[in-house]
């Protein structure tokens, strides 16, 4: 098993990220506790210090094996779905940024929040056409950069909640390079059997997080995550999991933690 954590590289009011900010220290610190890869969380590519970034990657031989947008919406309000053409515009821009980063690192591009929700007064047709367009303007801008949506619990948004309606989505667009991200924390909310979501993903799952019911470090809650990866497994998954999590109760005792409980059951 491979094992990541996120870490996001600029200031953040997102509250489920064990790290933010600090690359150097961060990095270092994640890499000293046995992680492969570092999952970033990146508002804008245009603010990040590439060399250091780069020379870290080196010398400590991790990979990073996604790139999370969500911050361009929750910071600055960007999405797929926003009623104004402007906004959407600037949304995919940029992602067009986000992917060109994700190009250069060979990771797999995060499809959030930065989708965004039904506008008051819109319908979910035109919220999914609006997001539709918006991928395929990203698709075109770089082919050669996976997708991954990532359907969200019904308490952050109200647009591709389950596995089984973004895969439909998925299908209905026709677009190339386009999977999903399977999360632990919203599965458990949504999902009727997260075993039978994980196997009707199969072949799609682009990337994977592992949060706890509480969304705590796995472990501190309720989900079975040795049944859990076990059917991630056998469903041919070989990509990374990585922890999206609360910084609870510190940074250090959550990445410790995670590494524990997951390398245990999968070394």
């Amino acid at each position: 098993m491979k094992l990541a954590i996120v870490l996001s590289t600029q200031p953040a009011s997102f509250s489920a990220l064990a790290y933010k900010g600090a690359i150097e220290e961060n990095i270092r610190g994640i890499h000293a506790r046995g992680y492969d890869g570092v999952e970033l969380a990146v508002r804008d590519p245009r603010s990040l210090d590439r060399d250091l970034l780069d020379r870290l990657l080196e010398e400590t031989g991790m990979e990073v094996p996604a790139i999370g947008t969500g911050q361009a919406y929750g910071e600055e309000g960007l999405s797929f779905t926003h009623p104004e053409g402007a906004i959407r515009k600037k949304a995919v821009d940029r992602m067009r940024l986000q992917m060109d980063l994700a190009a250069d690192l060979g990771a797999v591009v995060i499809v959030g929040l930065v989708r965004g929700k039904i506008p008051p007064g819109g319908t979910r047709e035109s919220a999914l056409a609006h997001t539709a367009e918006c991928l395929a303007e990203c698709v075109q801008h770089r082919p050669d950069v996976r997708l991954a949506i990532e359907p969200i619990n019904r308490y952050e948004t109200d647009l591709l909640c389950t596995v089984g309606e973004t895969l439909a989505f998925i299908k209905q667009t026709g677009l190339p390079r386009i999977g999903l991200l399977l999360d632990t924390f919203h599965m458990n909310i949504e999902e009727p059997s997260i075993f039978q979501s994980i196997e009707n993903a199969a072949g799609h799952t682009f990337h994977f997080h592992a949060a706890d019911s509480n969304r705590w470090y796995p472990g501190a809650g309720h989900i079975d995550f040795r049944a859990v990866l076990d059917t991630l497994y056998r469903n041919g998954y070989e990509g990374y999991v990585s922890a999206e999590i609360l910084p609870n109760p510190d940074p250090e005792t959550a990445s410790r933690k995670t590494m524990e409980h997951l390398r245990i059951m999968f070394p």
